[in-house]
């Protein structure tokens, strides 16, 4: 309980946690109720390959500590439950407590009957600018889908294409490519070098000079590495280059920007604000790209968004398909009221996704607009979502095939 009153008896009654998995993705959604009939919240608490985790930390730790509180204490009570644990952050810990901050501020803005962006200050855009991917198993396939994307709006696209080996991340690889090796569906870091600037060579020759070009590394390269990578590719003038190096080894971002002639962007593995601001405190990124239910949710990223702004460093918020429908309108929050803006990840989410949640923002010619609701604008419908039970395995059987050709284990 807290040391205060408050001006209404509006308390939590009950927290519970729904998994569904439309597109083979589980989406973790956290419900809070309250005493007031109808008014509930919905947050993202989604931690795709560890989905059961978040499920039990929030039903057997976190919901004791809301019942009885009341829902405004937004502040208070993602504190109080960040330090409940003693060991604090990681993204089980922070999907969880993600998942209460956002169906806080659901609340909130039911409460206000005004969105959330608003609750924030208002609009600074009227919509979202966002970028897709664009990928195939060749460069010609790569660029087929890019320009299919640009004929629809897109201004910004990221290309990813495959190559020899299971492992290729974002495009399908070629299995057997390295028949004498001791594991033959290797990924090899030197092809993927090579390759990749023959891509955005061929890009700019056939998209032109008017599309923003964007690509993702996966945390792959060593420092050198992606120095030498980003040289390769000044010609090409990407909006940036993403997750140049593992998580592991963030302390050499500084010296990596420093060295690369375009826009370096990182942040989506980082698992707590404090590890997100050193990103942008240190010169280590010029967009910062969280999964924001891996950080704590809404509350965390607004101070991150206000970092940014006064680090002259941009957002550029982590959004494929595990993050659902809920995660995605608190990006569009941010992005819609916060000054370091940069651009926005996005997902064309199914229909079965749009009739589980009904009010999923939607993506058109290029441009993502936030739901027209009060709160997040996103409902769940529960009994839809139970047709659509959670998967086990699937990422894990992946990260299993992603090695070198001599066998050993690549960052997936």
């Amino acid at each position: 309980m807290t040391p205060w009153t408050h001006r209404d008896n509006l308390r939590i009654t009950g927290v519970r946690v729904i998994v569904t998995a439309p597109e083979g993705v589980n989406l973790v959604v956290v419900r809070i109720d309250t005493t007031e009939p109808g008014l509930y919240g919905l947050g993202c608490a989604t931690f795709h390959q560890r989905f059961a985790a978040v499920a039990g930390a929030i039903e057997q730790h976190v919901a004791p500590l809301l019942a009885g509180r009341h829902p405004a204490d937004i502040t208070d009570i993602t504190r109080t439950l960040h330090f409940s644990s003693y060991w604090r952050g990681g993204p089980v810990l922070n999907s969880a407590l993600s998942g209460v901050d956002m169906a806080l501020w659901d609340i909130a803005g039911k409460r206000a009957g005004l969105p959330v962006y608003e609750l924030l200050g208002g609009r600074l855009r009227g919509a979202v600018p966002v970028y897709l991917h664009a990928e195939g198993a060749t460069v010609e396939d790569t660029l087929d889908h890019a320009e299919r994307l640009i004929a629809a709006g897109y201004r910004h696209v990221r290309l990813q294409t495959g190559g020899p080996g299971l492992g290729t991340y974002g495009a399908p690889g070629t299995p057997g490519a390295y028949p004498d090796a001791p594991y033959p569906d290797g990924w090899s870091v030197h092809h993927y070098l090579r390759q990749t600037p023959r891509l955005f060579a061929a890009a700019r020759d056939r998209l032109g000079d008017d599309v923003e070009l964007l690509h993702d590394v996966h945390s792959r390269l060593t420092p050198k590495q992606a120095v030498t990578l980003a040289r390769a590719l000044e010609p090409y003038r990407l909006f940036f280059l993403e997750d140049v190096v593992a998580p592991e080894h963030y302390d050499r971002l500084p010296e990596v920007r420093a060295a690369s002639p375009v826009p370096i962007a990182a942040g989506e593995l980082t698992v707590s604000v404090a590890e997100a601001a050193r990103l942008v405190t240190t010169g280590g990124v010029d967009l910062l790209r969280c999964h924001i239910s891996a950080i704590g949710g809404l509350t965390p990223a607004r101070k991150l968004a206000d970092l940014c702004e006064l680090s002259a460093v941009q957002t550029a918020w982590h959004a494929p398909a595990d993050v659902s429908p809920i995660g995605a309108a608190a990006n569009l929050a941010l992005d819609l009221t916060s000054p370091a803006f940069g651009i926005q990840e996005g997902h064309v989410y199914p229909e079965p996704v749009h009739e589980i949640f009904p009010g999923t923002p939607v993506i058109a010619k290029g441009y993502a607009t936030p739901p027209e609701g009060v709160g997040w604008g996103v409902g769940l419908d529960e009994k839809l979502a139970e047709r659509f039970p959670p998967v086990f395995g699937v990422h894990e059987r992946w990260t299993s095939t992603v090695r070198r050709p001599d066998g050993a284990v690549e960052a997936p």
